[in-house]
């Protein structure tokens, strides 16, 4: 005890789990170039408390579906004195919750989205755009502590908004389960640089050139500030902002006007007093609110008193009500610019009428007047949107429809494919942004197929890069790309640079071939292909997995297939142009959309340049189309001085000669230079762990072939 007091009553151990702002000096603090791996490790087994065997589809199957929606119909009108429903019905508020929970998708990286149930997590968890939905997550414990394990948090987080539309009058389009949920925050996911909430040094020189592949307009939001750009009131300048960000969800107009319409029938804005009497986020609270944030001082802070966005009031007169009120009022009054009682920008309508007013939250028959955001007067200044707001208005059967549709493409965006969807309300109509594919042909000989494969003139590089190409757009964020399909033979990804177009279409000229010969799917013959590749390099079987189907054009949204286009491959040393960030980042990223480790990433780019695989060349370094552990052997030789020639470009000079014996890249170097992914190589290099690299690199291969076959 003495030695305590001596030291000012500090531990004498220091402890990983401190809670200490001075915690240390970090290897990053050291070393702020470092290459962080962490991505890498995102998930790790030792997180998740339910262990390997888990397998949640198979509890979902298990799950009284009609019964959880009857206890989430009842639990939208069961008000609580700790938090009361505004209205009577906590419909709005979980409206609210679902949106947030999957409105941090976006298209660029596919990241984001209410797959995961992330909501729960930091930093989402504490954004000012979530705030109070803490409580909104509390309302539904007794929901999942009775269904249990048959409920992700991340599906109920999402199917509560569902029912929330429904018990209000809305229509929804349908519901697909099988989100899993993970168990501490995605750090690997960039949410912006700036360090304080609000901030946006996200831009260039326009609205338009909002950092890739960010979204949102400010740190912190989930789309736009809805009280104009950094709060500038001016409507036109919001329509821009709104037009870019629900462009980066991949929403287009009509459906952007059918989200704000209709998300903005239901419910209220809060701002009823000092902004400043709001305490701090769950991430910040003290210890005794129970990871509850944003305990509200002004008067009982709740209910009529409540403060979250600071914007005050409702949209609509009949604010727990399906109905056309939003346009309604949209169109039939002249607006004013004025201030909610927390200082925010907000629109009132002119001369009212006394019909038009909706009812104070509290029941006390009190009637106030509703109110319109910025981001709401864009919807009838900005003209297109005025045209789509007007043509919705005079049909109100056509927002409806047109909601429901957008509203279940903002709820399974991130899904990936309708095969993924499971219960009861799964719709049968297939979407084009849900990438359908036919199912292909399993049933035909496949060693013959292989036979033929290997006989028509193709080279092992050219076999394996072909699959490659088709496969490794997969991204596990979202559930996108992959060889199913066969898209690399259409547009746009039969012209992308990285596919070496010319090279492609020789490839695919004679697979199509054999692929109608045998009754096999283009896409499964692609893989089937790189599979007889891998083969001759190493004489070993490499599993495969067939039925793949072939997508049509019709199928495709070739726009959307834009953004998986890889700007950067390290997998085959291609860099489309320099980038802030350096190709080992890059490289680690599209590991990460692969799912891959640290290992298999390591794996997977010493094999594929020992069997000739490299944009530039470099990194080429054995006799190509032989795998064995014979790279890393050459990149690990002392014998070999490395010297820089570019940014992106070295030669590997003769300690005794001083020739130039070999050149590389970063993405080649980094596996010798930093520490952790040199200790994987060097394990690879070992005498004794050829056949281990062997082995492992089939298995990364087939991993990333079988990326999307669910």
């Amino acid at each position: 005890m003495k030695d305590l007091i001596d030291n000012g009553g500090r531990c004498p151990v220091i402890h990983g789990a401190t809670t200490s702002a001075n915690t240390g000096t970090k290897n990053q603090d050291w070393w702020p170039n470092q290459l962080n791996l962490s991505i890498l490790r995102q998930h790790d087994q030792k997180a998740n408390p339910m262990g390997t065997d888990f397998n949640y589809r198979k509890e979902f199957l298990k799950l009284d579906y009609a019964e959880l929606k009857r206890d989430l119909n009842d639990l939208m009108t069961d008000s609580k004195n700790w938090w009361p429903a505004d209205y009577g019905h906590y419909g709005p508020f979980f409206i609210r919750m679902t949106w947030h929970a999957a409105g941090t998708y976006r298209s660029g990286d596919g990241r984001g989205g209410g797959g995961t149930g992330s909501q729960r997590f930091a930093p989402l968890n504490s954004w000012p755009d979530n705030g109070n939905l803490d409580k909104a997550r509390r309302l539904l414990w007794p929901v999942k502590e009775k269904y249990g394990n048959k409920i992700s948090w991340a599906d109920l987080l999402i199917l509560t908004g569902n029912v929330a539309i429904e018990s209000m009058g809305g229509k929804t389009f349908g519901f697909g389960g099988g989100r899993e949920d993970i168990w501490h925050p995605e750090e690997d996911i960039y949410w912006g640089q700036e360090k304080d909430w609000l901030d946006d040094k996200r831009y260039e020189n326009t609205r338009q050139s909002l950092e890739y592949p960010l979204a949102a307009v400010q740190m912190g939001l989930i789309y736009v500030n809805p009280e104009g750009p950094n709060g500038n009131p001016d409507p036109l300048l919001s329509a821009q902002d709104i037009r870019e960000t629900f462009s980066r969800m991949n929403m287009n107009d009509e459906e952007t006007v059918a989200l704000t319409a209709g998300g903005h029938t239901f419910g209220k804005a809060h701002g009823a007093g000092d902004p400043e009497l709001v305490g701090p986020e769950p991430e910040g609270a003290s210890m005794e609110n129970m990871g509850l944030g944003w305990i509200n001082d002004h008067q009982s802070g709740k209910g009529i008193h409540a403060t979250t966005s600071g914007v005050e009031g409702p949209w609509t007169a009949n604010p727990t009500k399906w109905d056309n009120g939003y346009f309604d009022l949209l169109f039939k009054y002249e607006w004013q610019l004025t201030k909610s009682p927390a200082g925010a920008n907000i629109w009132h309508p002119i001369d009212i009428n006394d019909s038009d007013l909706a009812p104070e939250v509290d029941g006390s028959g009190k009637k106030v007047t509703p109110m319109m955001t910025t981001a709401d007067m864009a919807m009838i200044k900005d003209p297109k949107y005025r045209d789509i707001s007007k043509r919705y208005h005079e049909n109100p059967d056509s927002l409806t429809e047109a909601f429901s549709k957008a509203w279940f493409k903002l709820l399974h965006r991130d899904m990936g494919p309708k095969v993924r969807y499971l219960g009861p309300e799964v719709p049968e109509e297939d979407m084009i942004w849900q990438d359908p594919v036919t199912p292909g042909n399993k049933d035909y000989d496949i060693e013959n197929l292989k036979a033929e494969i290997k006989s028509c003139g193709l080279t092992i590089q050219e076999l394996v890069e072909t699959a490659w190409a088709s496969a490794s757009t997969f991204r596990g964020t979202d559930m996108r790309g992959g060889a199913n399909g066969a898209r690399i033979r259409l547009s746009p990804q039969n012209e992308w640079d990285v596919n070496k177009p010319d090279q492609l279409s020789n490839v695919l000229k004679k697979l199509e071939v054999i692929s109608s010969k045998f009754g096999a799917s283009l896409a499964d013959t692609i893989v089937l292909a790189g599979v007889v590749g891998v083969e001759m390099s190493c004489d070993l079987k490499v599993p495969f997995q067939p039925g793949r189907g072939d997508a049509t054009e019709d199928q495709t949204d070739s726009e959307s297939f834009d953004v998986l286009e890889p700007l950067a491959c390290g997998f085959r040393n291609y860099l489309k142009t320099e980038f802030t960030v350096s190709p080992e980042e890059m490289m680690l990223d599209r590991a990460h959309l692969l799912n891959l480790t640290a290992a298999e990433m390591t794996a997977l780019v010493g094999g594929l340049r020992t069997i000739g695989i490299s944009a530039t060349g470099e990194g080429i370094w054995t006799k190509v189309g032989k795998l064995s552990n014979e790279w890393f052997k050459k990149l690990l030789d002392m014998e070999v001085k490395w010297e820089t020639t570019g940014s992106n470009s070295y030669e590997g000079k003769s300690r005794s000669t001083g020739k130039v014996v070999r050149t590389a890249s970063r993405t080649d170097l980094v596996f010798g230079s930093n520490s952790e992914l040199r200790a994987i190589a060097e394990v690879y290099a070992q005498n004794d762990n050829n056949d281990k690299f062997v082995s492992d690199f089939i298995s990364a291969w087939t991993k990333v072939m079988d990326a999307d076959m669910f």
